[in-house]
């Protein structure tokens, strides 16, 4: 003998149960097919350990999702199936599309359309949710806090920093534009942060305003005319209605 089990000639010595499991399979014991129990126990260790290493990829993407959902400073946790669509002008399926995450790839943006308080919001988080448990990484603003913050940082020497963080991104909602007026200096640097986005990360917007009235916001047509060239070059746009839906089903 050499090593166990193993003679000189180079077989091996079955053991005991190796033989019983061998006559029990020959002797029509078990289903044609079927491994004999000794193969068997030698397949289950690395079924063990890859079922563990499984259980714990999942748990780090748990992780990972958890983590990124936090630092995205979603304002509330809203997902699609939590949403009505019934009696709405709303594109479902664009909607469940936008969710899959596959304009991400492509840069793509999407702007929601409609009155005030038609739960547009809710439909932005929505998709960034489902953005965002498919791998995605992304950040939630509304308008004003980031005019503001880019009004900070400008005023800090710092402008541009914030840009080169959100180019690094999936995706970027901008909530609420149109709702709140900001200075002209503000609309321009507003501006030049979608510019820098372009074609690097996908950006979502929600309005009240039809695109005829963003010069309002902007103080410039010029420039409002450029940005939406920028914005809708690759966009999608889902009209929401101009009912308010809080003043539909009140009580």
């Amino acid at each position: 003998m050499t090593a166990y089990g193993e003679r000189a000639d180079g077989t091996h010595r079955c053991s005991r149960a190796d033989v019983n499991a061998q006559a029990l399979w020959h002797a029509g014991g078990l289903r044609r097919g079927d491994d004999p129990p000794a193969i068997k126990r030698r397949h289950e260790p690395p079924r063990i350990v890859g079922d563990l290493l499984s259980a714990e990829i999942a748990e780090k993407q748990a992780r990972s999702i958890k983590y990124q959902l936090t630092i995205a400073k979603l304002p509330l946790a809203k997902d699609i199936d939590d949403f009505d669509f019934t009696g709405t002008p709303i594109n479902e399926a664009l909607v469940r599309e936008l969710a899959s995450g596959a304009f991400l790839a492509e840069q793509r943006n999407a702007v929601l359309i409609g009155g005030t308080r038609h739960r547009k919001s809710h439909l932005a988080i929505a998709v960034a949710r489902a953005c965002i448990r498919g791998g995605a990484r992304g950040r939630f603003y509304t308008v004003v806090d980031l005019v503001n913050r880019l009004e900070s940082e400008a005023r800090a020497g710092r402008q541009g920093r914030l840009a080169d963080y959100l180019t690094r991104l999936d995706f970027v909602v901008f909530d609420e534009l149109g709702y709140l007026p900001f200075a002209q200096t503000g609309g321009q640097l507003l501006f030049h942060l979608i510019s820098r986005l372009y074609e690097r990360t996908s950006v979502i917007v929600t309005t009240n305003l039809a695109f005829g009235e963003w010069p309002s916001v902007f103080g410039d047509a010029k420039m409002t005319t450029a940005l939406l060239d920028r914005l809708t070059h690759h966009c999608e746009i889902i009209e929401t209605g101009n009912e308010s839906w809080r003043f539909k089903h009140r009580a």
